[in-house]
């Protein structure tokens, strides 16, 4: 591995580690996760900048596929290893230890270690990184609005919505393309197994999110049902009280 990019992962978990400490001293009375969230929200939206910078020709944004990876593809992709570094630790001593998480970052930590390693595939993984990226701001958007007291509002309802209609376009018909070009192109076995499995954990996500608006969808109308008719009951009790 070059030694710019060791020095990019190494200044990438400062930073990271100092944007969570400055969230948590500006948020004092906010929780671990909701300081943790901010840096996410940051990193993704940093990502999808910088992935979207690195594209050499938007005819073709994953072109040239199976070559030789550019210096800006590879620090595009380092500066995500640092931030997966960053939270890792970050799931290993929050306030609930997630072992799915751990396993993912565990292995999203090696597969671009590996891309950065070959310095080849940088289209590709850069192309995923900006796939699944892309609806990540709107992930931490709906938490930070519940802890924030918007849980059940209109506005939580939409970021809902956005990151649903955002992750159906990204990781489920842009991710699928870009599964099958990677696996078609003369690629490492590693990266092509970490594409493959990339799409699957996408669909498994895709029809929890399915469900999650369904349930969004069909809880609304019940809890203004249940809500107007608290209120018929509470003015019928009045009413009864003022004739009695």
């Amino acid at each position: 591995m070059e030694d710019y990019i060791t020095k990019t992962i190494v200044v990438g978990v400062v930073s990271w580690t100092t944007i969570f400490l400055l969230a948590k001293r500006i948020f004092p009375k906010r929780s671990f996760d909701f300081c943790n969230r901010i840096v996410s929200a940051i990193h993704a939206i940093l990502a999808v900048t910088l992935a979207s910078l690195s594209v050499q020709d938007w005819r073709c944004p994953i072109c040239p596929m199976a070559s030789k990876s550019s210096p800006r593809q590879m620090q595009v992709l380092a500066v995500t290893v640092s931030y997966l570094i960053y939270d890792l630790v970050c799931c290993l001593f929050g306030e609930r230890v997630n072992l799915d998480n751990t396993i993912h970052h565990l292995v999203s930590i090696v597969g671009l270690v590996a891309g950065l390693s070959y310095q080849k595939c940088g289209s590709e993984m850069v192309g995923a990184l900006w796939v699944t990226e892309m609806s990540s701001p709107f992930l931490h958007l709906r938490e930070l609005l519940k802890e924030l007291g918007y849980r059940d509002t209109p506005l939580n309802l939409a970021a809902d919505f956005l990151f649903a209609g955002i992750f159906t376009f990204a990781r489920m018909l842009a991710g699928p393309y870009l599964t099958y070009v990677t696996l078609s192109a003369n690629n490492p076995l590693l990266i092509k197994a970490m594409g493959l499995g990339l799409q699957l954990v996408s669909a498994f996500w895709f029809f929890k999110i399915v469900r999650m608006i369904k349930y969004k969808l069909t809880k609304r109308p019940s809890s203004e049902n249940g809500t107007k008719h608290t209120n018929v009951q509470r003015k019928m009790a009045n009413s009864k009280f003022q004739h009695g």
